[in-house]
């Protein structure tokens, strides 16, 4: 099995999969919660089962950019923009008028344009303290070629999973590519795996360097990812069947947190395997130091 030879099929593959992402990300943005964009949320539980398509079409007739999501049989989480009080008071008393509300297990939140910037710009710190992080710890443990290039395959994993949001929420405009706090969480969580995916397959490449062998430094690596592919594909897709069991159990207003899990995994186990080990090779054609 020659995952080496044939990297740049891999390799178009990948930018095949990021490049619609990158243009949706560009013409179109992101679908940004309430966490990051600001606004209201009313998370109503009601005194009988309730469907989010029926409170939907109620909050469709006042014009706030309103999004209905089930959250359970008797609750909905509904997320508007920024509401006037009298815009507030009004849906307040149309909603218990029409449904059972059940005010004891109702809740509301705001949160300001301050507050959500300020949320941005401190998720976009963590990815940033993280990616520096793990470039430290990969150049002391390895040396500064492994750690680029994990970086390199990190950065595959992201424009995946943000590229595939940005198309679900701008261009299908579902509720499921949202943007919020939950996703950062997502995505942190992401980086930590590939990275412990990529470690594995680095170590046993180094391994294999430090043996007395005839074989290429090409054929070293390849021979690694090979030793490495089962124990990678195997750990993997234990997480893999967990997801999405809970992708399809799970109440709606976390199934967009699990579905990025659920994407990350798959694209940091494939830039493991696929393009962090096969970067070194090229990297080492074109400085044989």
């Amino acid at each position: 099995m020659d995952i080496v030879g044939r990297r740049n099929w891999y390799f178009l593959l990948s930018l095949a999969i990021i490049l619609p992402g990158i243009v949706s990300m560009a013409f179109f943005g992101f679908r940004l919660g309430i966490d990051f964009a600001g606004g209201d949320q009313y998370n109503l539980a009601f005194t009988r089962p309730v469907q989010a398509t029926t409170v939907q079409k109620e909050m469709d007739t006042f014009n706030v950019e309103a999004t209905v999501q089930q959250a359970g049989p008797n609750g909905v989480l509904i997320t508007t923009k920024p509401l006037s009080s009298a815009q507030e008071t009004a849906i307040r008393a149309d909603l218990a008028k029409k449904f059972p509300l059940d005010p004891s297990r109702s809740s509301y939140a705001q949160v300001g344009p301050t507050i959500a910037r300020e949320l941005v710009v401190g998720a976009g710190g963590l990815i940033v303290i993280a990616s520096i992080l793990i470039v430290i710890y990969l150049s002391i443990r390895f040396n500064y070629k492994f750690a680029i290039c994990a970086i390199l395959a990190l950065l595959h994993d992201v424009f995946v999973l943000t590229g595939i949001y940005s198309i679900l929420g701008k261009v299908f405009n579902l509720p499921l590519g949202e943007i919020n706090t939950l996703f950062v969480t997502a995505v942190l969580t992401v980086i930590g795996f590939s990275v412990h995916d990529t470690i594995v397959i680095f170590d046993r490449i180094r391994e294999n360097l430090r043996q007395a062998s005839r074989l290429t430094f090409e054929q070293n690596v390849n021979l690694s990812i090979i030793q490495s592919l089962a124990r990678s594909v195997n750990t993997s897709m234990t997480v893999v069947f967990v997801l999405v069991a809970l992708f399809l159990i799970s109440p709606q207003n976390i199934k967009g947190f699990t579905l990025a899990l659920l994407i990350g995994i798959v694209s940091g186990t494939y830039s493991s395997i696929f393009n962090a080990s096969p970067l070194l090779v090229v990297w080492r054609r074109l400085d044989p130091r």
